[in-house]
């Protein structure tokens, strides 16, 4: 073994202690560090915005058996760094068993000022509408494109914009659902349950950290991981 190659090896076993994260060790140089943002133990390193301020972060998320619930209520999301532009996103849910199907979103690209409903890039988890991508508070996403739609002056989004999913491939409710985002440039990928369900161009190309919705029903997580690729 040369060493070049040593060195190589040497720097990927580092790498695979970083804190939350598995490093892959590419000799292009292409930055790639997975990050398990959810731990499966509590909320650690993860900020909540909510329309009522008042209302306490554990009144609206918990960690119960390894899986983060939310109540749905009130609107809000909780968010978490690193800020990423390129990136790829996997997030596991459903929607809790028993109860009827709501309302959620995965959020990413999340700018300022830091609302109830941001200035982000949207991947729909609403029952029948899971992989649609939208532009929130003027975010913006090109028109001319295939599925493209937008509504103005939303009472809480404000001017939206997006690209309805290609296809339904939802798991019935109860059940989990494994949602991939690969965003690069101003192009968004959406994958759920392994069916390419969305892609959009011309979307907004900035930086910010990810997070996931509280908007009505009771959702389930139990996985978000990052890579970024920038």
């Amino acid at each position: 073994m040369t060493n070049q190659m040593k060195r190589i090896w040497r720097n990927c076993a580092v790498g695979g202690l970083l804190l939350l994260g598995a490093a892959s060790c590419s000799t292009t140089g292409e930055h790639k560090r997975t990050i398990e943002l959810f731990n499966g133990k509590d909320l650690a390193g993860w900020q909540q915005v909510l329309a009522d301020p008042a209302v306490k972060m554990s009144q609206v998320w918990s960690v119960e058996n390894g899986i983060l619930v939310c109540q749905g209520t009130p609107l809000g999301f909780l968010y978490r760094g690193p800020a990423v532009t390129n990136f790829r996103l996997i997030v596991e849910y459903r929607w809790a068993p028993g109860s009827e199907p709501g309302n959620s979103g995965i959020f990413s690209r999340i700018g300022e000022p830091l609302k109830a409903l941001p200035h982000t890039v949207e991947v729909q988890l609403k029952h029948g509408d899971a992989g649609d991508v939208m532009g929130l508070q003027g975010k913006p996403i090109a028109g001319g494109q295939p599925r493209f739609f937008d509504v103005k002056a939303h009472p809480a989004a404000g001017d939206i914009a997006g690209i309805k999913k290609m296809l339904d491939a939802e798991n019935p409710p109860g059940q989990w659902n494994r949602v991939e985002i690969l965003a690069q440039g101003p192009r968004y990928q959406v994958w759920i349950n392994g069916k390419l369900v969305n892609e959009a161009d011309g979307v907004d190309v900035s930086s910010g950290p990810v997070g996931v919705q509280s908007e009505g029903g009771v959702i389930q997580f139990r996985r978000v991981t990052l890579t970024p690729l920038d």
